[in-house]
């Protein structure tokens, strides 16, 4: 069981009175985050996780992984350096590489400690032996550091220098095979994206330096996002601005109702081709017993970027707000104050809850606030800037002799008063309900409603 006295959390405590002077516009998430002690700059554009925070990121990997699984994903492990002469064959060593890392060996070897892998992978399968059509499809993909020497890094871990990245990369015998990675993947991503219950938005992109033919983005609108997005209020649709040049009229539906909003991109799907298979020699033997190149996709998910994004949505001002299978404990269990008249009796419930509730929802999903030298309203302020998705209070009117009743508060505001049974089934609804959403059992309408995707011909 997780015990608040255990926890390292460094929050931040400004001294009463001090005036704090504001050096850089930051966003609701990166305040909230740093304030209480979840996230610490360890540089300009860089941030240490701690340990609430990091049960948070190591959920979303989970679930990250499971759905790269379900589309037909292996996990590798690739370096984070990789030689740059690579991205001179592909040519994108000649473009824009001033976002870009660039570091040197003793002797001399230049690499870019690595942005994206897509040369790093193919150059990996063409030195590989030769791949049979039977070995395809294949789809690889990794979780790990990302660095890009951002100009303006902000919004904490929303724009960071360096960052973690889910990347998947697909490989196939031909374009229309190609495609129906694409569909997998991107099919994927949309069940992740309903998983977490977070209105996001789907939307046609340009290539850019990735290149390929075909692209998606995965939006969370925010005031905050640096993207600009055209959205449609009759039929959800929605396109990148790069795309969709001062459109009049809705491509799908064809209403007038347009607006434009800003966006944070989370996800991006491109379908490359042979890009970088024919330059890097990545090839698979056909049919025939000819070497052939690889068609291929990539697709990455912004891991880091994903839970400050959602924050950026959910919470207020004062209070962290998190997707239900992100928080980082499910219940917050507070007692009686250490001397309090009602501690002895009190204790007795508390005692029974922690071992109910940690049944219900798991040992690991309770967080048992001990620190009972501090009031409960000092401890329950600290659980709502938290966001735990339940706090239970044992206080006074647990032990009242005709009406016992527990408090049961809400993130986000609401306050019940309960009696033990009434407490431990909302605690069960609350773990059903997550394991619906693992199981990917919400309704598709719901899906399309959070989404506001449109689905595209591919």
């Amino acid at each position: 069981m997780n015990k608040a006295s255990r926890l390292f959390c460094p929050a931040l405590i400004t001294p009463k009175n001090a005036v704090v002077k504001q050096t850089e516009q930051l966003s609701r998430s990166q305040k909230l985050l740093t304030d209480l002690g979840l996230i610490k700059s360890g540089s300009n554009g860089t941030y240490q996780i701690m340990p609430i925070a990091q049960r948070s990121l190591d959920k979303l990997i989970d679930l990250v992984q499971s759905n790269m699984q379900l589309a037909g994903g292996q996990k590798i492990s690739l370096p984070i350096l990789t030689p740059s002469a690579l991205w001179k064959k592909t040519g994108r060593l000649e473009g824009d590489i001033s976002e870009f890392y660039m570091v040197r060996d003793r002797s001399g070897k230049q690499f870019l400690m690595s942005p994206t892998h897509e040369e790093a992978i193919t150059a990996m399968l063409a030195t590989t032996s030769p791949i049979s059509y039977r070995q395809l499809p294949l789809r690889l993909y990794q979780i790990g550091p990302k660095f890009r020497d951002e100009l303006k890094s902000r919004f904490g871990l929303m724009r960071a220098k360096e960052f973690l990245m889910k990347d998947m990369y697909s490989f196939d015998v031909s374009e229309e095979t190609a495609r129906e990675s694409y569909s997998a993947v991107s099919e994927a991503y949309d069940r992740l994206f309903q998983q977490l219950e977070v209105p996001f938005v789907k939307v046609n992109a340009a290539t850019g330096m990735m290149g390929g033919s075909l692209s998606h983005e995965y939006h969370y609108v925010s005031t905050v996002g640096e993207d600009s997005l055209v959205q449609c209020t009759s039929c959800g649709f929605a396109g990148n601005s790069e795309v969709l040049t001062t459109p009049e009229n809705c491509p799908s539906c064809q209403s007038s109702n347009l607006n434009e909003v800003r966006g944070v991109e989370i996800a991006h799907t491109f379908l490359l081709g042979d890009k970088y298979s024919t330059p890097l020699g990545a090839t698979f033997l056909n049919t025939s017993g000819k070497p052939q190149s690889v068609i291929m996709g990539c697709y990455g998910i912004g891991i880091t970027r994903v839970i400050a994004a959602a924050l950026e949505v959910f919470s207020s001002e004062q209070e962290l707000q998190w997707p239900k299978l992100l928080a980082p404990f499910d219940v917050c269990l507070i007692g009686p104050k250490q001397g309090s008249k009602e501690q002895q009796p009190a204790e007795v419930i508390e005692n029974e809850l922690l071992n109910s509730v940690g049944q219900l929802c798991g040992p690991q999903e309770l967080l048992h606030d001990d620190r009972k030298d501090l009031t409960i309203g000092k401890r329950l302020l600290e659980a709502k800037r938290l966001g735990h998705p339940l706090t239970i209070v044992v206080g006074g009117k647990a032990i009242q002799q005709d009406s016992p009743k527990l408090e049961v508060h809400f993130n986000g505001g609401d306050k019940l008063e309960l009696d033990l049974s009434e407490t431990l089934k909302l605690v069960a609804e609350h773990s059903r309900h997550k394991k619906d959403l693992l199981l990917g059992n919400f309704k598709k309408e719901d899906g399309a409603k959070k989404s506001q995707a449109v689905g595209h011909q591919l």
